[in-house]
Order: C-alpha cells, then structure tokens, then sequence
C-alpha cells in the first residue's frame, strides 16, 4: 500500500471512528437522554446539539469519502483532507472551554493533537513527499505501492 493511500486510510479510520463516537456518546446521548459529558448542556441549551451532530455527523460522511478517495490518491484528497483537519483543530482550540466545563480534556487533548498530526501528513502527502519512496522504488524496479 503506498503511502499516499495509507495516510487517506489512516485518516478516514481515525475521522469517522472519533466522529462515530462523538455522535452517539457525547451528542445524541447528551442532547437527547441527559447522560455523558454534554447532559448539562443538553439540558439547558439543547439548540446547541445542531452543531455538535451536524459536525460530527460530517466528519463521518467525510471519512466515508477519504476512504472510497484512497482507492485512487490525488493530491486534490490530500488537500482536502489537511483543510478538514485545520478547521477542526482550530474549533477545537478555539472552543477550548468546552472540553474544560464538559470534562472532557483527555478527549479535547486527543483529538486536538490527531488533527494537526493529520494536517501535517496531509500536507506531506499533497507535496509529494510521501510518495517519493514509491516512486523511487518502481524507477529502479522495486515493488512499489507494496
């Protein structure tokens, strides 16, 4: 598997599980039956639910996508997928207090760090960086892709 592919696949595994997640253990069950970290948010505010399910429902549709994307790598995908990852990371940072009053900062600490990991290997990926091994290897008549 090249590394081009790896990265799209990593992505939509760690996307669409964090996002599977958040959906039914933070969101639904916060919005909906009072239970997990966002039941007092819920409780008070549950017109703030849209945000939360509507993101976390993209990021599934999202990863979806990622993963039907590595079938055929392009740099287009890579792009795409570091912007994913820089609007998600810069919400999280931005709403920080969220992971604060929900206690939630493990999973604010986690999933922070993962998007800018992937907006990095994003990045790399568009650039051509990660698939030069590749490339060398099937000039020289190694197994690439492998």
């Amino acid at each position: 598997m090249s590394l081009r592919k790896l990265v799209l696949r990593a992505n939509a595994v760690w996307l669409g599980g964090a996002g599977l997640m958040a959906l039914f253990t933070f969101d639904i069950a916060g919005i909906f039956f009072g239970k997990g970290p966002l039941a007092t948010l819920g409780a008070h505010v549950p017109q703030a639910g849209i945000g939360f399910m509507e993101a976390h429902g993209l990021a599934i549709i999202i990863a979806v996508l990622m993963w039907r994307a590595a079938t055929a790598p392009t740099r287009d995908w890579h792009l795409a997928g570091a912007a994913v990852h820089v609007l998600l990371g810069t919400c999280n940072l931005i709403f920080w207090d969220l992971f604060v009053s929900t206690g939630t900062l493990v999973a604010g600490y986690v999933t922070t760090a993962l998007h800018w990991v992937f907006v990095v290997l994003q990045l790399l990926a568009a650039s051509g960086f990660l698939g030069r091994t590749d490339a060398r290897r099937a000039i020289s008549g190694g197994a690439a892709g492998v």
